[in-house]
């Protein structure tokens, strides 16, 4: 399978487009082009009138983990309200690259007017970007993994993920100790973002030492197993922090198995329903929500805009939130306006 992608790529990176050539490889976090979430009508006018005859393809990492079928909630939502025909898919599992590629050319083949992808690392769809560049199609780049020459990207500040968590054990153990990283897949970019911007806030504190950083590959299993071994070698250990909220539920077990939770913070990162039933219970400290659903409507409305021709910056910002057992009620709302409202007042 790995040849195969890599032959893809290959070939996809010879026969490389102008439409790629001119852009300097995305930094999704740092990129200077960038619109706020919340200042899309103001900078760049009203949504445009939507073609009900318009056809938008979905490829997504997985649907194993909620997060994934919340961001095609979120496309679902805008889809019904507009009355245009969203197509959602996913690979079989985060480790189906080749099958994510096929999704993606499926529908660039079937005629779909615009692609929303989330690929799984930063190159696997590279082949389908160009393909759809070839044709006019316009291909968002929605969360997590960041393709170098894709032209537009929707998502969260990811290494700010990691500054937020960084920032609470700062606050909370001002006399600093020993933390750990479970990490994603290596080579994605969101997930070496989210580690990089928690061990940077630590180093600069200067109190606390990361004794371990190891990739669990977005597997609560490897996580648990991960986390088991760190304890066993570390058992003053006063945080974990998980790269998503499936590891950091792994790290939950990990944790109580060796009766260490009243020692031991985690945090997770996606803000998935089992994570906020966690913090609820008194086990998971906290997870950086990035509030998929709401990320699946502002892409969907960007993917209108560029359909219609306009202009817009080549990132747009979604919000996110530290969520822990003090607003937890607060963001736990399904009252989609209200949530906006608070997102909109951080």
């Amino acid at each position: 399978m790995k040849k195969r992608l890599l032959a893809f790529i290959a070939s996809s990176l010879l026969c490389s487009t102008v439409y790629a050539a001119e852009l300097a490889p995305l930094q999704s976090d740092t990129e200077p082009d960038r619109t706020d979430w919340t200042q899309l009508d103001t900078k760049y006018g009203a949504l445009p009138k939507v073609d009900k005859s318009l056809k938008i393809g979905g490829v997504s990492k997985t649907l194993t983990n909620e997060y994934w079928r919340l961001l095609g909630q979120g496309y679902q939502n805008a889809a019904k309200k507009y009355g245009i025909t969203v197509e959602y898919q996913a690979a079989a599992n985060e480790d189906d690259q080749l099958g994510q590629l096929s999704i993606a050319e499926t529908l660039i083949s079937q005629g779909f007017n615009g692609l929303l992808v989330s690929p799984q690392t930063d190159i696997n769809l590279q082949p389908a970007l160009e393909s759809a560049s070839s044709k006019n199609i316009p291909v968002v780049n929605v969360n997590d993994a960041v393709m170098p020459n894709v032209r537009y990207y929707v998502g969260n500040v990811q290494k700010d993920n990691g500054v937020r968590v960084a920032k609470w054990f700062i606050q909370h153990h001002p006399q600093g100790g020993k933390v750990a990283v479970i990490e994603g897949q290596p080579g994605v970019y969101a997930a070496g973002q989210r580690t990089r911007g928690f061990k940077e806030t630590l180093d600069a504190n200067g109190k606390f030492t990361i004794v371990a950083s190891v990739p669990a590959n977005w597997s609560r299993e490897q996580a648990f197993n991960a986390a088991s071994t760190i304890l066993q070698q570390h058992p003053d250990l006063i945080g974990f922090y998980a790269n998503n909220d499936t590891m950091a539920l792994g790290v939950v077990e990990a944790v109580r198995a060796q009766n260490k939770a009243s020692q031991v913070a985690i945090f997770g990162t996606d803000g998935i329903s089992d994570a906020y039933a966690s913090i609820r219970r008194g086990e998971l400290t906290g997870t950086v929500d990035s509030f998929p659903v709401l990320t699946g409507e502002v892409a969907m409305d960007v993917m209108i805009r560029l359909i219609n021709g306009q202009k817009l910056s080549r990132v747009i910002s979604t919000p996110q939130a530290l969520i822990t057992k003090e607003n937890v009620d607060a963001f736990s709302t399904k009252d989609n306006n209200r949530l906006r409202e608070l997102l909109a007042q951080q």
